[in-house]
């Protein structure tokens, strides 16, 4: 059976921590209630996945975390502080890589280290930037312009400019959804090598349920809008993980799961089927 439990804090103190988090959007037709007192809590190290049905909120989320928005009511802990404003310890990617086409790829790498207050030596960025860059496959192409790399090429090269001033958090906002099947598996397996030479703590929104148990240790399902924790998926996948893990029956049982719980979410489907 795919391990899961309802929705709760961890015992240790979280990194990241939603508490009672509710947001409402004005629109022209009146208010449009998108996060309903959304509880979620991330370990330092953890890499968490969020799915759930579309327009429930994720995206949302990632801008609550990053202090770009404030919620209505709740609040948002980072590293034990009150988020009230963008935090320059917020590392972000996103579907559109958004590289500046006049500079190098190495130029577009070095970008947050001009930006976020550091130490470095001009020296010491470059080679920085030129270890992420090598790290994913793209060393050799620090010179180019993002208009001579492909999709794939860019997105990695998005993904270095994210850590290179090494961030607390690492938020990733469908990075890889625009991107065909081929290249998006390659970038979940740089996504692991990553972690393994950059430690860092995740947030993913993905609506790739494979994508979600194969980079993720936990899996948060988010419930129709407004949205609630309505479930959490403990992904029991040890050891360095292969394509090849997806296809176990562990993976599909997992996937099972969240299937299930992606219908309830969507109003079919019976709840607590799959409750701890």
């Amino acid at each position: 059976m795919a391990a899961g439990h309802s929705p709760g804090s961890h015992s240790e103190s979280p990194l990241i921590q939603l508490k009672s988090v509710s947001h409402t959007f004005s629109t022209a037709t009146g208010p449009l209630p998108v996060l309903d007192g959304l509880e979620i809590s991330i370990a330092e190290g953890q890499f968490t996945a969020v799915v759930g049905p579309s327009g429930c909120g994720k995206s949302t989320l990632t801008r609550l975390i990053a202090g770009l928005m404030k919620p209505d009511t709740g609040e948002v802990w980072l590293h034990g502080e009150k988020v009230v404003s963008p935090r320059s310890t917020v590392g972000m990617a996103f579907q559109n890589p958004v590289l500046l086409e006049w500079r190098s790829i190495l130029k577009n790498v070095m970008l947050p280290l001009e930006i976020v207050p550091n130490k470095l030596s001009v020296k010491e960025r470059e080679e920085r930037a030129r270890y992420l860059l090598a790290l994913v496959g793209l060393e050799g192409f620090e010179e180019k312009r993002p208009s001579e790399l492909s999709g794939g090429m860019r997105q990695r090269a998005s993904l270095c400019r994210s850590l290179v001033h090494k961030p607390d958090v690492l938020i990733l906002d469908e990075p890889f959804g625009a991107l065909d099947a081929f290249t998006r598996e390659d970038l979940w397996q740089t996504m692991h090598t990553l972690r393994e030479e950059e430690p860092f703590t995740a947030l993913l929104i993905t609506h790739d349920l494979r994508e979600s148990i194969f980079l993720a240790d936990e899996v948060v399902v988010l419930s129709g809008r407004p949205a609630k924790s309505q479930y959490v998926l403990s992904v029991d996948m040890p050891g360095k993980r292969t394509l090849d893990d997806l296809y176990t029956p562990q993976a599909s049982d997992m996937l099972a799961t969240l299937r299930e719980q992606i219908k309830i979410a969507q109003g079919h489907g019976k709840a607590g089927g799959h409750s701890a």
